[in-house]
């Protein structure tokens, strides 16, 4: 989930707009004094103490702020709640749904291509037409050429978008609940490796306060997963053990808590083991694989979605939890590359992105109300599936 702000500016006469500030404030504060930072009223902190519950009084604030056209942010410094009152109005620009309409098929036909080339092979028919193909070129033509392959790689593509697609309507619904300006979801496509690299909500309107943050932000992950473990579990059940000697032709998925319990429970063995393992089929990879799009979502980093979570809950100690994950992204990002030889793993990969994109995450314009005790648990919750999910080797 991204967020994406423009600020449209209006005219501004000092004396009079601080005077009007101070007495829309004066209905839920005793201000004690005003600093201007930005003269001559470009930004300006109000510091004093509320007189009613902070949530009451931020709505009263960005009401009558936003009147005057001063974006508010509410916050605590030293004891004392401090108003900052920025000069302008955010404004969402209009998107076009035709772009969220071209890149999904774009995406579905991508990632049916990748499900092709994966999946045809395990057909009498693909196994024997792909034996014979030498390049890249040569299997695009027998794939176009040979219709009966294309279904094998719809179960693949209708998972993997599905997952995906679900994962951002989550973010989506409940960004429209709390009337927060939000486009439709962005896939994106690539027709090499798995097909796509995901997808992406902009939300275009500030967050309000950490129950709005908290809801948008854990409302994706919790409804892909919802998808994700019952198709994981059907394809598991549909999928075979086979005797796979040490390591499976490709690479052999990782196993997180949760994966090696459904394994367990389906299967009736620990797996891998003893040489075995599942073949994993063409519902099971790419629900696999949703749970570590979904492990990756929920680091706590920036604005990913256990950034959003994390900050919700803790408010700026998410920055100093950011910094220890990028450290342990790091230490193991190093283990793998000297275990396995892959110097850009997925943890020095997401180690650099957290660096390029921020590891701390903006607080919401209220960041003085805390959740209260249902989104607590559910943040905690939360957190627990991070830990039964997190798969410390993706691929061996």
């Amino acid at each position: 989930m991204e967020t994406t702000l423009e600020t449209t500016y209006t005219a501004a006469t000092p004396l009079e707009l601080i005077a009007e500030l101070r007495a829309a404030l004066s209905a839920v504060m005793r201000v004690e004094n005003h600093t201007i930072h930005e003269p001559p009223v470009g930004l300006i902190e109000f510091t004093g103490q509320l007189t009613c519950p902070s949530d009451q009084a931020f709505k009263h604030i960005y009401t009558s702020f936003i009147a005057l056209g001063y974006t508010p942010m509410l916050t605590n410094r030293d004891g004392k709640e401090v108003v900052v009152a920025q000069h302008g109005i955010v404004e969402a620009t209009k998107s076009d749904p035709r772009i969220n309409a071209v890149l999904l098929v774009l995406t579905a036909i991508s990632t049916w291509f990748v499900g092709v080339t994966l999946y045809a092979a395990t057909t009498p028919l693909g196994a024997r037409l792909l034996a014979r193909t030498n390049d890249f070129g040569q299997l695009i033509g027998v794939i176009l050429r040979n219709p009966p392959l294309w279904i094998t790689g719809l179960p693949y593509a209708l998972t993997l978008l599905a997952i995906l697609g679900v994962h951002e309507m989550g973010h989506y619904v409940m960004a429209k609940r709390h009337k927060a300006d939000v486009t439709l979801p962005y896939f994106i496509p690539m027709p090499i490796g798995l097909g796509t690299m995901g997808a992406v909500i902009r939300l275009k309107s500030p967050i309000k306060n950490r129950k709005q943050l908290f809801d948008i932000g854990v409302a994706g992950p919790l409804a892909g997963l919802a998808v994700a473990v019952p198709l994981l579990i059907i394809g598991l059940a549909t999928s075979p053990v086979e005797f796979v000697g040490r390591s499976l032709p490709g690479g052999q998925e990782g196993n997180s808590i949760l994966y090696l319990v459904l394994k367990l429970i389906i299967k009736g063995q620990i797996l891998p083991g003893g040489g075995y393992d599942v073949v994993l089929n063409a519902m099971a990879f790419p629900a696999w694989f949703g749970l570590i799009v979904t492990m990756i979502n929920l680091l706590p980093i920036g604005q990913l979605d256990g950034g959003h979570v994390i900050f919700s809950l803790f408010g700026r100690e998410q920055w100093k939890i950011a910094v220890v994950a990028q450290v342990l992204l790091l230490v193991g990002g190093i283990y793998l590359a000297l275990t396995t030889r892959e110097f850009l793993n997925v943890w020095i990969l997401w180690a650099i992105l957290a660096q390029v994109f921020g590891l701390r995450h903006p607080p919401p314009l209220d960041d003085l109300t805390p959740l209260d005790r249902k989104r607590r648990f559910i943040g905690w919750a939360t957190i627990v599936i991070f830990f039964l999910i997190l798969t410390p080797l993706p691929f061996s």
